[in-house]
């Protein structure tokens, strides 16, 4: 990679010598009950590095690539350590019931992880370096909002029937390929490049792509690498704490695995790039509210051999329906095509009130909070209400 100077170059080492370091320090295998709080640091540092790697990647591939293409591409890297989490709980719920509670609690709190507190960091990290309070979205992410109240809406229907079975994930499934195949349709604009990734993006065609695809592989791969060790670290960090294993499994765990898109939102912000550093939360939760709902039953299924549904209690249900009640509230805020300081307060406040409160009641009073939020706003701008209006029906004014 040929870079244009020092500073460059040192960052380029800098994140690869971070990757490697986790990659030889976790193959030596140490066991994270042991020596939690040292796994978590070198597994931490190997995500921070291919966190930059992913950034500038996606930033030189949208020279070949839309750009709402390119961090849906850089969200489904990211978020590959949720899906592992994930997938393992769903995987033993087929064979042990009681996991299902494990895989509901670690899915829901990474959803609202993403909003409750993904987007709020993003515009605080771009205040920090800019001075500005909101965050201006492109209009071609009208596309993963469009696609991201269709998943809420329909998401609302899996706590009415109480189970989630293989007809709701052929649904989801369907709503990310037609948000993916929305986002390869985008118009095509010529990036303005910077750093490693302006270095990138002058290496002839050919040597480009393969230098970006080089770079997604290793980043992904460092990712996969370190994501179970750094979660089990945290968790056994967690449980030497004394910390309730609900708790562990609905916030801590989805903390850790959200850690690569996080980081990378919040480097982008800190290079006032805010719009990229949003693009990628927001196509983070696009991409965890439709493929990995969608994907628990499917291995649920497999696990099980039954094409029998994952049954939910009640208070499975009620998390799942806080989930998309938090969601639809974020559609309605987003819907002005910005994110304020007064929106992003409101999610920060709501997310932590919730999270200190997990009684079932306490829950369903949230629910009912959100969906009053989510109104006050809409009955307040007659804009908004276009808005939604225009995401359902594809007609952008």
């Amino acid at each position: 990679m040929t870079v244009t100077n020092g500073r460059d170059l040192a960052s380029v080492a800098t994140a690869v010598a971070m990757m490697a370091q986790a990659v030889i320090v976790l193959g030596c295998g140490p066991d994270p009950e042991q020596a939690p709080f040292a796994i978590a640091v070198s597994a931490g540092a190997g995500i921070f590095g291919a966190a930059f790697f992913l950034s500038w990647a996606a930033e030189a591939v949208q020279i070949d690539i839309p750009a709402s293409l390119s961090f849906a591409f850089l969200a489904f890297i990211a978020v590959l350590p949720e899906y592992a989490v994930d997938l393992y709980f769903a995987w033993e719920a087929g064979k042990d019931p009681s996991y299902t509670q494990y895989a509901t609690a670690n899915m829901t709190g990474a959803n609202r992880i993403l909003i409750g507190l993904g987007w709020p960091l993003v515009l605080a990290a771009y205040a920090l370096r800019s001075g500005r309070t909101a965050i201006e979205l492109d209009s071609g992410q009208r596309n993963e909002l469009r696609f991201l109240l269709f998943a809420t809406l329909y998401c609302f229907i899996i706590p009415i029937k109480g189970s989630l079975g293989l007809l709701d994930a052929v649904v989801l499934a369907g709503i990310f390929i037609a948000y993916i195949r929305s986002a390869a349709g985008a118009e095509h604009v010529e990036p303005a490049l910077a750093g490693p990734a302006a270095a990138i993006g002058r290496l002839p065609d050919g040597r480009r792509r393969a230098v970006t695809a080089a770079m997604f592989v290793a980043a992904a791969f460092t990712i996969v690498w370190a994501a179970e060790p750094f979660a089990e670290a945290l968790l056994g960090a967690g449980h030497r704490l004394g910390i309730d294993e609900f708790i562990l499994v609905q916030w801590l765990a989805p903390l850790a695995s959200e850690a690569p898109e996080f980081i990378i939102a919040v480097l982008f912000a800190l290079r006032l790039k805010a719009t990229a550093g949003f693009a990628t939360l927001l196509s983070s939760k696009v991409n965890q509210w439709t493929l990995l709902v969608g994907a628990l039953p499917v291995a649920y299924a497999i696990s099980g051999a039954s094409a029998a549904p994952m049954q939910l209690d009640a208070r499975q249900s009620s998390e799942i329906l806080l989930t998309g009640a938090q969601s639809l509230f974020g559609v309605v805020l987003l819907a002005g095509m910005r994110l304020g300081r007064l929106a992003a307060l409101a999610l920060a406040v709501l997310f932590t009130l919730q999270l200190a409160m997990p009684s079932t009641g306490a829950r369903t009073a949230f629910v009912w909070i959100y969906f009053g939020a989510a109104a006050a706003v809409l009955l307040a701008s007659s804009g908004r209400r276009d808005a939604i209006v225009s995401l359902l029906s594809g007609r952008y004014r």
